[in-house]
């Protein structure tokens, strides 16, 4: 099921770090009404709704009359303590869920996060981060969070899943990696090894805004040559086309591919 492209798509989180780079990939490409806690700096090119993701009123009157919802709010701290990630991430994704249900929104985008799987690495280390490792996790496997943040991820991929099954909600969880507009150091291997562009970020976005599909769990990396997450499914089901790649970094801020 495709979105509905003459109406805006709700983007919650919008001022954070992921919403920036998606509105600087894809912002002219779609109609946005954007969503945060904390009011924009500057006049927004959007319309722009400031509240709490926990404000399940302001949430429901958000998504009125959208064609989908990106979701990215949330306490993004790897270390938030639960009380914040039961509130911010577990209850507040359920909002989002529950006010598309009631909107007759039909499409969702999750922000999920590596985080979600970061013990696979525990054993695995540092082998794991190297190009000639070919471990590769594929969104099938069983979260194994590193931390009550990743715990929250996992949360919203099963109830992604759950809404889904349920009420027939397309969903896709992306795993976000590392996304810096720079770059990581060379020699942080596990800095390349997940490592997102903005540009293509924004660009998985759109694929998961525009692709047929019904419910899927993605990794939100470039295609690096150094990963452990696979892009297999990413590229099959949504069409993912990543342009960059950690390991032609040539120093300047500019990719050696060009913008």
């Amino acid at each position: 099921m495709t979105t509905r492209m003459d109406e805006p798509v709700l983007l919650t989180g919008a001022s954070g770090r992921v919403g920036q780079a998606i509105l600087g990939g894809i912002g002219d490409d779609y109609t946005w009404r954007l969503f945060d806690r904390e009011p924009p700096t500057d006049d927004p090119d959007h319309e722009f709704v400031v509240a709490d993701i926990t404000d399940e009123t302001a949430v429901r009157e958000a998504a009125s009359d959208v064609g989908a919802i990106v979701h990215l709010a949330g306490d993004p701290r790897p270390e938030a303590p639960w009380e914040s990630v039961l509130r911010n991430n577990i209850d507040g994704t359920r909002t989002v869920l529950d006010a598309a249900l009631a909107a007759g929104v039909d499409r969702v985008v999750f922000a999920s996060s590596n985080h979600a799987v970061g013990h696979y690495e525990t054993d695995r280390k540092p082998d794991l981060y190297r190009s000639d490792d070919d471990f590769r996790l594929d969104g099938t496997e069983r979260p194994r969070p590193g931390n009550l943040y990743g715990v929250s991820k996992a949360a919203g991929e099963t109830l992604g899943r759950y809404y889904h099954d349920e009420h027939g909600l397309t969903f896709a969880a992306v795993r976000i990696g590392n996304l810096t507009a720079g770059h990581p150091p060379i020699d942080y291997e596990r800095g390349q090894a997940m490592w997102l562009s903005p540009r293509d970020c924004a660009h998985l976005i759109d694929r998961c805004l525009s692709a047929d599909y019904d419910y899927e769990v993605v990794y939100g990396i470039s295609d690096n040559d150094r990963k452990y997450y696979s892009l297999a499914r990413a590229k099959d089901a949504l069409g993912y086309e990543p342009r960059d790649n950690s390991a032609e970094w040539d120093g300047d801020e500019k990719l050696s591919g060009g913008s």
